[in-house]
């Protein structure tokens, strides 16, 4: 625990570092064009597809007399964007990581290096072609079960627990990767995995549950329309800042954890007897 909260606190500290900062900006422009202009072109098309949908649902009947008893008709217009940006939101938090992870984390973990781990034998157990492949074979599972766990996210408490799980475990399988690719080997690399999955883990979920703060703002931006593309800009950049705070954590924690296994190894080479011929 001692050693998650110590990692928190330097990854903390290090992304207000105006190189981490500028770090964010990478994924940050890269997703906004893409999203940008995915969402520019096809957002007419796509609210009047789910009005379709939702208007075939008896279900949605129901929700709208109920708007109109508490007072709230205005809301018939905003339920369906705000499921257009409901059903966005996890893929463009997928997009971010992607982008996080192939773009910003190789310089998260050379800052690191420099500055905290200069000592570090770089063992170079990964490559950029591993990082990409381990991020789209574990974002295809994750989106799986996102689809598959999608009926839960109605029932209490379910909704409030998969989402983080979810984005936690992906957070935890692509981010340790990248973080252990350059100094460790990969044999090394898989028995810190398997040394500690449980913290690596919980470094995950608790970035899961910070990539859902942004969540409040799309919501308050149902009903400012007119201003959907602003507060789509600025939520996809606090995503990319929330990710590379992640990436720092998950890189001080790791390396430490190198460091320190690296260190038990030669001390058990020393201590071991020397049989004489």
């Amino acid at each position: 625990m001692n050693d998650l909260l110590r990692s928190f606190g330097r990854a903390l500290a290090s992304a207000l570092h105006p190189r981490m900062l500028w770090l964010t900006f990478l994924p940050f422009l890269a997703a906004t064009v893409v999203w940008g202009v995915t969402l520019w072109f096809s957002w007419q098309t796509l609210i009047g597809a789910t009005r379709a949908w939702l208007d075939g649902w008896s279900f949605t009947n129901t929700v709208y007399h109920l708007f109109d008893w508490v007072g709230f008709s205005s809301l018939h217009s905003v339920l369906a964007p705000f499921i257009v940006i409901a059903m966005a939101i996890p893929l463009i938090v997928v997009t971010i990581l992607l982008l996080i992870a192939t773009l910003s984390m190789p310089g998260v973990i050379r800052h690191l290096s420099a500055r905290q781990f200069a000592g570090l034998e770089m063992r170079r157990g990964g490559t950029w072609y591993g990082s990409l492949g381990q991020a789209l074979w574990t974002t295809l599972i994750c989106l799986v079960l996102l689809i598959v766990t999608l009926p839960l996210w109605l029932i209490p408490p379910f909704f409030a627990l998969i989402p983080p799980l979810l984005w936690g475990w992906l957070t935890y399988r692509v981010m340790t990767y990248d973080a252990l690719a350059l100094h460790a080997s990969r044999d090394e690399r898989r028995a810190l995995v398997r040394r500690y999955r449980l913290p690596l883990l919980l470094i995950g979920v608790a970035s899961g549950l910070l990539s859902s703060l942004p969540t409040l703002l799309w919501a308050s931006s149902v009903w400012l329309i007119v201003l959907f593309p602003v507060i789509t800009a600025v939520t996809i950049w606090i995503y990319a800042f929330i990710l590379v705070f992640s990436a720092l954590w998950f890189g001080y924690y790791c390396l430490r954890a190198l460091q320190r296994m690296r260190a038990e190894e030669q001390g058990a080479r020393q201590a071991a007897p020397v049989v004489p011929y």
